[in-house]
């Protein structure tokens, strides 16, 4: 009789040598072109496979979006969080303040991009776009800041890995009503914990000759 073995977690491997390949570009002080750029080559390498994210991490919520945190840097030049999407769950319009990078994982999202009329009502500009497993597309206040994202799935969840240049959860933001004005707020994070990225023993254990 034959006894079922324990799934192996997901190795977190391809996001730790993520977060020390984007605190190196950023060690080399590039101007934001070349942040989206490299940075966003890099985001497409991690999202072109889906092996690694922890279950934890990939939880949705009946009633809202999550947001869960997965790494800040040090000293707050960029943080990476996963954004799990339910059912048909989508943000208000709403801005950033600081650079972005948005890459899918799993299923498929829709952003639609806003601007400000004469009126100071954030209205939709341009077409929709769809975020489909492998794509990135990227935000900041000089390409493009406000926008409204929904699952493009009514009946499944949906996965973005997003990268900003700052730790978002604690950053100062809006949100635009359909009737006008602005509303401020602070996103946080859905998690009280963060994964281990740096502990390596178990790779260690097994490539060690007994």
């Amino acid at each position: 009789m034959s006894t079922a073995l324990p799934i192996a977690p997901p190795s977190i491997a391809p996001l730790r040598e993520f977060v020390g390949a984007f605190g190196r570009l950023l060690d080399s002080a590039p101007d934001e072109p070349r942040i989206l750029a490299e940075g966003g080559a890099l985001l497409r390498t991690l999202v072109a496979r889906d092996d690694w994210l922890p279950d934890a991490f990939a939880q949705p919520d009946p009633a809202r979006y999550q947001q869960f945190l997965l790494h800040a840097d040090s000293t707050e030049r960029f943080s990476v969080v996963s954004f799990v999407w339910g059912p048909g769950q989508a943000t208000p319009v709403h801005d950033h303040t600081v650079w972005g990078l948005i890459g899918m994982l799993r299923g498929a999202e829709y952003s639609q991009g806003h601007v400000f009329g004469s009126d100071g009502i954030a209205r939709p500009q341009g077409e929709v776009v769809r975020l489909d497993v492998g794509d990135v597309e990227a935000v900041s206040p000089t390409v493009g800041d406000l926008h409204r994202v929904h699952n493009a799935h009514a009946d499944r969840v949906s996965i973005s890995i997003h990268v900003y240049g700052a730790n978002i959860g604690a950053v100062r933001r809006h949100t635009y009503p359909t009737e006008g004005g602005r509303k401020p707020f602070v996103s946080g994070y859905s998690n009280a914990l963060l994964p281990n990225l740096w502990d390596r023993s178990a790779e260690l254990r097994s490539t060690t000759p007994e």
